[in-house]
């Protein structure tokens, strides 16, 4: 699959976007250079192949760097609501806008 130059112009004009002739070259370009790269990857056979359920599964070694979760902050919620005009059991209460 690949794309045109009106097609570019298309989608731009959809988007409210103005692009210069040179603009709509590099984008053509790029989005053809992705179709071309999604092609080359359908094309490889993975029959028999299982998904990784994550990328670092190759490694055997699935560690996730992730802090633990803990409340680092004081709640401050009183504080918050000080200026609000409308306050029900801790929510911030706003007037109905869509009926």
């Amino acid at each position: 699959m690949a794309l045109t130059s009106q097609d570019i112009a298309r989608v731009a004009h959809l988007a409210r976007l103005e692009l210069a002739p040179q603009e709509t070259q590099h984008t053509l370009d790029q989005i053809n250079g992705f179709f071309r790269l999604v092609e080359q990857m359908a094309a490889v056979d993975t029959e028999g192949i299982e998904p990784l359920a994550h990328p670092a599964a190759v490694t055997g070694q699935v560690a996730l760097r992730l802090r633990d979760d803990v409340a680092s902050e004081p709640n401050q919620r009183e504080a918050s609501q000080v200026s609000a005009p409308a306050v029900e059991r801790g929510l911030f209460l706003v007037p109905k806008v869509i009926e």
